[in-house]
């Protein structure tokens, strides 16, 4: 064999998208093991029936082409292994579940981990290793940049536009925004868990509540 596959995280992110990653495989009639990897470990153990190996162990398997998904809930983390990936020469993995619905003219990056019951829906423009978890949509007209999360149950609605590293907490609802003038969640912001937004978020900020306002520090 000349492709491996690799899920980069060992905690409840990376185990709960191992099963996504095995169906992904399968419905493209690809037969291959799918490594965990995880830098704190010093030998070759097993997990959920998975080996699991450190990064170095990993990068020396015997394989031409090295597919990995970056299962690490932290967005900064993630980047940084992203581009220790690339200039490797090891490629980002994107992953969907079986029922993930995929609509038309959506354009998403490499990397993407995509959990059962997601939505995607028309005209959507998405960024490098975003990470979508169950139950949460995009729908039509949304742009989202790279390295955006979404915590379970996440509603986004039309002419959002998501900038980078933002995260976007479980059951938060996002206002649709309009083709002239996009409801905009600022760069590396943070919408709460049931946070609702119902105008632009800056960048930097949390917001929480509904309707959403931004959490002052003390």
């Amino acid at each position: 064999m000349t492709k491996i596959y690799a899920i980069y995280g060992a905690s409840g992110c990376g185990r709960s998208l191992m099963p996504v990653a095995r169906e992904h495989l399968t419905r493209l009639g690809i037969q291959s093991r799918i490594y965990f990897i995880d830098d704190r470990l010093t030998e070759v153990t097993e997990l959920n029936g998975h080996p699991a190996v450190n990064y170095h162990m990993f990068k020396a398997l015997p394989y031409t082409n090295k597919f990995v998904l970056i299962a690490i809930a932290n967005s900064q983390i993630r980047e940084k292994i992203a581009h220790r990936l690339e200039n490797d020469g090891v490629h980002l993995w994107s992953v969907q579940a079986n029922n993930t619905i995929i609509m038309d003219h959506v354009d998403m990056a490499e990397g993407a981990a995509l959990s059962p019951f997601v939505t995607i829906t028309s005209n959507i423009k998405i960024g490098k290793c975003f990470h979508a978890n169950l139950y949460s949509y995009v729908e039509h007209d949304c742009v989202i940049g790279d390295y955006v999360t979404f915590a379970p149950s996440v509603k986004c609605n039309g002419n959002i536009h998501i900038e980078d590293h933002a995260y976007i907490g479980t059951g938060a609802v996002i206002k649709q925004g309009t083709p002239d003038k996009p409801l905009v969640i600022g760069k590396g912001a943070i919408v709460g868990m049931g946070a609702v937004v119902t105008k632009s978020v800056p960048p930097g900020v949390t917001v929480v509540g509904n309707p959403a306002r931004i959490l002052e520090k003390r």
